[in-house]
């Protein structure tokens, strides 16, 4: 068990460590979409790269969360294949998004020697759902076009 500064420590160094390895801008909270977002996510468990639509208004994250499963098929097909859907992700706050991701197990954040899959698993999934993204972004953000 690591202290809480030990912990943060890591966390910091696992960061820079990606960063320096995979020296590009990631478009992340940048969808032009408010509330619709690509997000890296590790622990002691797991690694996942997933898109959050976490639009208060119900409508509208039905709506965006509707136009990417229309698109599902593409997505696994051409894209990522291992990829999860979920229309309402509870979130420990109470919240409700909708999630798509992707998971890798068997990793641990506090073990280095898991890193470089983790930074590789990034990666290649983050550039996965980005370019699916950018091919069907003009789609996805416009709210007049129904799925």
């Amino acid at each position: 068990m690591f202290s809480k500064e030990e912990a943060l420590r890591i966390k910091k160094e696992f960061w820079t460590n990606f960063a320096e390895t995979y020296p590009r801008k990631w478009l992340l909270y940048d969808t032009k979409i408010k509330d619709f977002s690509f997000k890296f996510y590790v622990d002691n468990k797991k690694a996942q790269v997933l898109i959050d639509i976490e639009s208060r208004d119900d409508e509208k994250r039905k709506i965006y969360y509707e136009k990417i499963e229309s698109l599902k098929t593409i997505l696994l097909e051409e894209y990522l294949p291992e990829a999860i859907f979920e229309r309402n992700f509870y979130l420990d706050n109470g919240y409700i998004n909708s999630r798509i991701w992707v998971e890798l197990t068997g990793i641990s954040l506090n073990n280095k020697a898991t890193w470089e899959t983790i930074f590789e698993f990034f990666y290649e999934n983050m550039d996965a759902f980005e370019r699916f993204f950018y091919e069907y972004q003009d789609y996805i953000s416009d709210l007049e076009i129904n799925t």
